[in-house]
């Protein structure tokens, strides 16, 4: 589970962490002048939204004075930022910078446990610093057996160069950032920028928190901020089907029965050319039910112009995914999109030929992977 920057510099508070000035979230240009007002200038004016690049999209602002803010909210709200749509904006005094910096604590899947990485570079893409300049970005990994202590944490500071002046409270900063991810069950703790003010205070100027949602039986506060969280708004409507459901930024709708399926599908289309507009699985034991809600879902998405369905019958017979299949074109209507259906495994012979038999001018079947992929990336590019 994702959260907002307004929810994390929320949670980092509640865990000690320093963070900017605490603000206001508004959702109209009339509440956010009326909370510039109340903060007194200046102000930034900051999209919520679960994706970065905010700054460059226009997303965030710094405002002078009331009527600044307003106007600045004005053309923010409702902006479209990566397909996410902004509907509530951050309003906070602003902060005076000496210095920017980056830190960030991560759950690493390949050392199985935590990673710091931190660098005197901040407030730009650290991905973009870690290529032009790896000397500056420091990764520090913890056993979690063991955790972070005191030492520790000067060292890592002391690693990353910040100045001297910063080092202290910066490493304090780091240990209760430490205390949080590990208490929150989080995956990712992220500050970028953290600033050196003035006046050598260390604070976290933004938060990108992301919690493992399968801890969240653990966090019931949490939980609740699952509900208003936001996100795109078809993997919102599809967490309420139980849908396993992630959106992505291409044409190509993809639909599986199995994780594994379906991200080697991903693999596939892009190899092929193509990109794909989702992840989706359907399951291993998908029934024609749960394959015509899924396709209904998928085709939903005015993004998508071809639809890879991809299922290797076990469990499921591939004749009872083509009846669901056929099933579902006939709840949807008219359908707009051609559709590439992938079968093979159990009664897969059957399910091609009930495909084939039904003659509809959008549907073709196929045997194989690369060549479902390939037809899909086609009818993508002639769309």
């Amino acid at each position: 589970m994702d959260l907002m920057e307004y929810q994390g510099k929320e949670l980092f508070r509640r865990y000690g962490v320093p963070t900017a000035p605490k603000g206001g979230v508004a959702s109209t240009p009339d509440k956010v002048e009326s909370l510039a007002r109340d903060f007194g200038a200046p102000v930034m004016v900051k999209a919520q939204v679960l994706t970065g690049g905010r700054g460059k999209a226009g997303g965030v602002k710094y405002c002078a004075d009331a009527s600044a803010a307003q106007e600045a909210a004005d053309a923010i709200l409702g902006l479209d930022i990566k397909g996410h749509v902004v509907e509530q904006v951050l309003v906070e005094p602003a902060s005076d910078i000496a210095e920017e910096y980056y830190l960030s604590i991560l759950h690493d899947r390949v050392s199985k446990g935590y990673k710091i990485i931190a660098s005197v570079e901040g407030g730009v893409d650290i991905e973009e610093v870690n290529r032009t300049s790896p000397e500056k970005v420091v990764k520090v990994d913890v056993d979690p057996t063991k955790g972070l202590d005191e030492g520790a944490a000067r060292q890592v500071v002391g690693m990353a160069q910040l100045p001297e002046r910063a080092r202290e409270k910066a490493a304090a900063l780091l240990l209760a950032l430490y205390a949080g991810f590990v208490d929150a069950d989080a995956t990712l703790f992220e500050v970028n920028p953290l600033v050196l003010t003035p006046d050598d205070r260390v604070i976290a100027l933004d938060a990108k928190v992301s919690i493992d949602g399968n801890a969240l039986f653990r966090h019931p506060d949490l939980a609740e901020w699952a509900q208003t969280s936001g996100g795109d708004p078809l993997e919102v409507a599809a967490k309420a089907k139980g849908l396993q459901y992630v959106k992505l930024d291409g044409d190509i709708g993809i639909m599986g029965n199995g994780a594994g399926l379906v991200m080697s599908t991903l693999d596939v289309v892009n190899q092929a050319g193509g990109r794909p507009a989702n992840f989706l699985d359907a399951g291993g034991g998908a029934s024609a039910q749960s394959m015509a809600e899924g396709i209904a879902f998928v085709l939903g998405d005015p993004q998508v112009t071809t639809m890879l369905i991809n299922i290797f019958g076990g469990i499921t017979r591939c004749d009872d995914v083509a009846r669901g299949v056929l099933g579902a074109l006939d709840q949807l209507g008219d359908v707009a999109q051609k559709l590439v259906v992938r079968l093979d495994g159990t009664n897969a012979e059957e399910g091609r030929r009930l495909l084939t038999d039904a003659d509809r001018p959008n549907l073709v079947a196929a045997a194989k992977m690369n060549e479902a992929a390939a037809k899909a990336v086609e009818l993508a590019k002639g769309a």
